[in-house]
């Protein structure tokens, strides 16, 4: 049949696909800038954390599952229900009428969400050569580095001018509009298989996941570090690895199949993904708050001067993206941006309180030029290295890898920093009362002059020390990258 036809469905549904990635992307987002707000209106201050951390764990808890489900059903009614969830619980979250409310269904949410992501990378290899599905992941990373600057400024603007509910009820419309348009183009191929989903491994993985991110999440701010209750969390979770592997060498049909880590490429995308992920979300995660403390920008206008990292992750993601497809290989980009993005991370660890706001700029914009050469490209290499019957299965693999480093870098990073700013101030102020939040950029510009430029001090420096642990992280994954083998991508005509 003619080609035009699945170019034009291509067209249509491309920008579906993104849509889609978008609302899966912005609402890891757009939350943080209405938390104040939330509580306000809901109460609750002691589960502000939850709100944020329960759409983290389920969606990270169902990645692998998803992409399960997209192999043994087909990945168009996968994607569909998992919109449908996502839709369902955003409706519920304007509903709330109290924090245990909000955080049950920001969790309902997440299992919607969690499907989002994965499937529609997947998504990519159903309709797109693997010749040709360079730029289309460059796009995709594009838009993941989009939503991480749009996010806390759409959120800002709704709470300013319309009600915190309206960044729920947002996803309706959009949501809705991609459901019409994935029923009517998006067609991709389907093999009837005998269902049997590996339960068993599947709470056991959920077990662990949940464990270890209520480990990193609750350590050292809700527990401290020498609390019996938190190492419990711990052992628990390593019960349920032990539990998990046992399990996927006798199912039928694993979620996780163990004979992909002894395949050199998905072990080693799912290694750097992780690195780069606990780099770049637990270092960037903490930049508004520096610039809203040190430097005195208002939180819409640190949310605008992240556009240089957003900017950085656009362009490098669609060259990237551009150059593979035309060339067919793709090993160096990982290597180049993952050494790109550890020298940007040792720059912005370097800037003084008293430097200029456009250095961070720049080095935030070198960050995110590193980065935008590895997210999308390390599912690409995956998917072009393994069978097609493996790539959902693959492709969630190495997302949930990228999302654990995530949330453990978030946590980690935290309490590295609340650490030392602990100890660079125990002398003024009660360790107790010291944290990366404990303090509003209003409560801190209203201190004494002596103890405000020293609070500021010990801030920078405090950061310092995480962005120069996060740049050893990805150095880690630089370190990784060498080790990738250059498979040529497989042509037009060949099998995905």
């Amino acid at each position: 049949m003619a080609p035009v036809p699945q170019q034009v469905s291509l067209r249509i549904l491309f920008p579906a696909l993104m849509l889609v990635m978008l609302l899966a992307a912005l609402d890891q987002t757009i939350v943080s800038t209405a938390l104040p707000t939330i509580v306000g209106e809901l109460g609750g201050l002691n589960q502000l954390s939850w709100v944020v951390t329960a759409y983290l764990l389920t969606s990270t808890v169902v990645v692998p599952l998803y992409g399960k489900f997209g192999d043994l059903y087909g990945r168009k009614i996968v994607l569909q229900t998992a919109i449908t969830i996502f839709l369902i619980g955003s409706v519920l979250c304007g509903l709330a009428q109290d924090m245990t409310m909000l955080i049950l269904m920001r969790a309902l949410q997440g299992l919607g969400g969690g499907g989002l992501l994965v499937i529609t990378m997947a998504a990519i290899g159903d309709v797109v050569p693997p010749a040709d599905r360079g730029r289309y992941q460059g796009l995709f990373g594009g838009v993941f580095g989009l939503a991480t600057v749009v996010g806390p400024l759409l959120g800002g603007f709704m709470v300013d001018h319309l009600t915190w509910r309206w960044i729920f009820y947002v996803n309706l419309p959009l949501g809705i509009l991609c459901l019409v348009v994935i029923a009517a183009v998006f067609h991709p191929h389907t093999r009837h298989v005998k269902h049997a989903i590996d339960w068993f491994g599947a709470g056991f993985l959920a077990t662990a996941l949940s464990c270890l991110i209520l480990f990193t999440t609750e350590g050292g701010t809700q527990m401290p570090w020498d609390s019996f209750a938190l190492w419990t969390i711990l052992f628990m979770g390593l019960v349920a690895v032990a539990g998990f592997i046992y399990e996927e060498r006798i199912a039928s049909e694993p979620i996780i199949p163990l004979h992909l880590f002894r395949h050199r490429t998905f072990l080693l995308c799912s290694l750097i993904g992780f690195f780069v992920g606990t780099a770049l979300f637990g270092s960037t995660t903490y930049l508004p708050l520096y610039l809203q403390v040190v430097k005195g920008v208002s939180p819409t206008g640190a949310g605008l001067q992240l556009l240089p990292l957003m900017g950085g992750v656009l362009v490098s993601s669609i060259v990237a993206g551009r150059i593979i497809s035309r060339i067919g290989r793709y090993r160096m980009f990982p290597i180049i941006g993952t050494f790109i993005g550890a020298v940007g991370l040792v720059l912005l660890g370097s800037v003084a309180d008293t430097d200029p706001l456009y250095l961070i700029y720049v080095y935030a914009g070198i960050l995110g030029l590193g980065i935008g050469m590895v997210m999308q490209v390390l599912i690409l290499a995956t998917q072009n290295s393994l069978d097609i019957k493996y790539m959902g299965v693959a492709t969630s693999g190495v997302t949930l890898f990228r999302s654990i480093g995530g949330s453990v870098g978030v946590s980690v990073f935290g309490a590295l920093f609340t650490q030392g700013l602990q100890s660079r101030m125990k002398d003024d102020i009660p360790a107790s009362q010291v944290g990366p939040r404990t303090f509003s950029p209003e409560m801190v510009a209203k201190m004494p002059p002596a103890l405000h430029e020293k609070f500021i001090h010990a801030f920078g420096a405090s950061l310092h020390l995480v962005y120069h642990v996060a740049a050893v992280v990805v150095f880690l994954g630089f370190c990784l990258a060498w080790f990738l083998r250059d498979v040529p991508l497989r042509g037009k005509g060949a099998k995905a």
